[in-house]
């Protein structure tokens, strides 16, 4: 057997740390219950508030939050992706956005910040602008190869909007795309699954979404509907709008058999990063 089962985690975080913490665990341990191997917790998992307090808390949640997917990875001995958390920049003024996979012995198999920052003023009146506190991320997103399941690609939540990062991922051997996130409830209800499916679809690799949800704090309120959807498009697993996990398995073989149907990657006409 080359399976083996993907937990996309769904929780709605608020400003209270530990109890986020908590609720995150309750999570993790259901889906191992159930077998997952492979789980990821949404963008914010830990802190979801307003910016300014989550700058000042900055070094304090980085701290915890490492401190935290190490000891749950190795606890429930799985592969354990913290969605997005914020990270001292080097300044007194900005964050990174970094979302960090751990693997099973509780060490960091690899690191992304995020890169393309959500400034968008929305018809539903709330406006947003991660610029003024979240730093981009300098680095291309990692491919890691986790021995006996797939390789892994990482991102964070507004990075969906942009295929040429998952073309990346993709044409380096990414076999699994893991796009955590905490996408608003005005922009999921029409784009979310749309742009998860299309993700999988192009780049012939099972998309590992998982999410925020719910109502978090004034008029932040999330989308919900963490999602396992497989190459070929099909959502094989949706959470819905309330807490819990979207579950099923992912096999790197029927990646290589779609890929082998399908192979659009091998037709690409256009180089990646030529400028």
């Amino acid at each position: 057997m080359t399976d083996f089962l993907v937990a996309a985690l769904q929780i709605t975080s608020s400003s209270n740390i530990e109890s986020n913490f908590a609720v995150a665990e309750e999570q993790i341990e259901l889906a191992t219950r159930r077998g997952a191997e492979l789980i990821g917790l949404p963008e914010n998992f830990a802190f979801l508030g307003e910016d300014n307090e989550k700058l000042q808390l900055a070094s304090e949640l980085s701290l915890k939050c490492t401190n935290f997917l190490k000891t749950m990875s190795q606890r429930y001995q799985v592969y354990l992706l913290g969605g997005g958390y914020p990270v001292p920049a080097g300044d007194e003024t900005h964050i990174l956005n970094r979302s960090a996979l751990f693997g099973k012995d509780g060490l960091v198999l690899g690191l992304y910040d995020k890169i393309h920052l959500f400034d968008v003023d929305l018809p539903d009146g709330n406006l947003y602008k991660e610029s003024s506190t979240i730093l981009s991320g300098s680095e291309k997103p990692p491919i890691i190869d986790i021995p006996g399941l797939c390789k892994v690609g990482l991102s964070i939540c507004y990075d969906v909007r942009f295929p040429e990062l998952y073309r990346y991922l993709s044409a380096n051997g990414a076999e699994l795309l893991m796009i955590p996130a905490a996408f608003t409830a005005f922009t999921g209800k029409d784009h979310w699954q749309i742009l998860l499916q299309a993700r999988a679809i192009e780049n012939t690799a099972y998309v590992v979404a998982p999410a925020q949800t719910g109502i978090h704090y004034g008029r932040r309120q999330s989308h919900g509907h963490a999602m396992v959807i497989d190459p070929w498009g099909t959502v094989l697993s949706d959470a819905g709008k309330t807490e819990g996990a979207a579950i099923a398995p992912a096999d790197k073989s029927r990646v290589k058999k779609i890929r082998e149907q399908m192979p659009s990657l091998k037709h690409r006409k256009v180089s990646l990063f030529a400028n």
